[in-house]
């Protein structure tokens, strides 16, 4: 029952007053909303990169050709591009993928008063896959239409809404350069992904990219995606050791070519958000520390004003405990208070923010526990001295008091 009495007595101290009460919660409310809101928003960065990558292809590498240094003087030229044997040679001698090799161009595509220069591709069938990037509407290449390099195209949503303004695209012929394409399928609209607008875009047959708009049979880049196992380590280890025969440019000198694995992007970028978030949410806690000094501050000072008070409780019997716990519960249920409405305000200005910035919400339990928690901490600790002042107070001394 004293326990109750104590815990009652704290209570309506805090509540007699309501402003003092206000001001000690508020450094708390301040900094759990912080470390709330700055680790909600780093883990909320880290999935959308995580998000983007994965967006961008199922176990992807990019494959391309580079830079190579020649001679003692060390002059670097630009290396050959690759050719459809390399692609053949990949596809024989590196087991459990898929390649789809591609070639990029510019080009001004015209449909009736409408025309744009957009980002024309020239590819395979195994790019829907490869790239993560599905036919939503219409079909893919026929293999008669890639052997032969047929002038038939697939658009991005973007295209349609720019070029057709969003009519219907299928059957019609879109003037892609100076040849005229007959669009077959619309793609699955995938938005931004690493600063580009993946919808913007012309697939075509690569056989038609090369001899309509570039005039060569080179091939610039490939894409790989390991089916099999999923090891891209392994798939790159073997790329890179069958091209390194077939190029002389790698033979004696280093790589003529360069192989990315996209997970390996994706790893150094979430490690970069990582620590940006650890960084800012160690920032943002010292606002937790400011309000737990506030909280001892005040405490100090409504010890002082309440002498008289502890000095009569004192003296009718209560124990110096009892003062002590009255105290401590005091810092306790104002530190709590002021840590639950920092996690609503946190969870609410993050996921404004987050909206605003376009990115997944991820809510962290356990990011909303460890800042209750430590705002709870932050009450006992910063609580604890002006509460063992006022149970410390000499009787007399305190009935004395002005």
């Amino acid at each position: 029952m004293r326990a109750v009495d104590t815990t009652t007595m704290a209570l309506q101290a805090i509540a007699r007053n309501k402003m003092r009460s206000f001001l000690t919660t508020l450094g708390i409310i301040i900094g759990v909303a912080s470390v709330v809101a700055m680790v909600h928003l780093g883990q909320s960065a880290t999935r959308s990169v995580t998000e983007t990558i994965a967006d961008i292809g199922s176990n992807l590498l990019f494959v391309m050709p580079g830079t190579s240094q020649r001679g003692p003087g060390g002059i670097r030229t630009t290396a050959e591009p690759f050719d459809r044997d390399d692609v053949m040679a990949i596809r024989e001698h590196v087991p459990g993928i898929l390649v789809a090799p591609a070639v990029t161009t510019s080009a001004t595509v015209v449909y009736g008063n409408a025309n744009q220069t957009i980002r024309v591709e020239g590819t395979t069938n195994a790019y829907f896959t490869v790239r993560n990037h599905p036919v939503a509407r219409g079909r893919q290449f026929e293999d008669s239409e890639l052997r032969a390099g047929a002038a038939v195209c697939i658009i991005g949503p973007t295209v349609v809404e720019d070029i057709y303004l969003g009519a219907e695209p299928l059957g019609t012929t879109l003037r892609v350069g100076r040849t005229a394409c007959r669009v077959i399928g619309v793609l699955e609209a995938k938005g931004e992904s690493m600063g580009q607008d993946r919808d913007q875009i012309v697939l075509m047959p690569i056989k038609a990219v090369q001899r309509r708009l570039i005039g060569n049979l080179d091939v610039q880049a490939l894409y790989v995606s390991a089916l099999v196992d999923g090891s891209t380590q392994r798939v790159k280890r073997d790329i890179e050791f069958l091209l390194r025969q077939r190029r002389p440019g790698s033979a004696d000198s280093e790589d003529d070519f360069y192989v990315r694995d996209t997970q390996d992007i994706a790893d150094a970028l979430e490690r970069t958000t990582q620590t940006l978030t650890a960084l800012l949410g160690a920032i943002a806690a010292v606002s937790l520390l400011v309000g737990g000094i506030g909280i001892m501050n005040i405490m100090l000072v409504s010890v002082t004003e309440r002498t008289r008070e502890i000095g009569i409780r004192l003296a009718i019997g209560a124990r110096g405990r009892d003062v002590l716990t009255q105290f401590l519960v005091e810092a306790i249920v104002l530190a709590t208070i002021g840590g639950a409405i920092g996690l609503g305000l946190g969870l609410g200005g993050s996921w404004l923010a987050i909206e605003q910035l376009d990115m997944p919400f991820a809510v962290s339990a356990g990011v909303l526990l460890l800042g209750f928690s430590f705002s709870v901490v932050i009450g006992v600790t910063f609580g604890f001295f002006p509460a063992r002042k006022a149970a410390r107070l000499n009787p007399i001394d305190a009935l004395r008091h002005e």
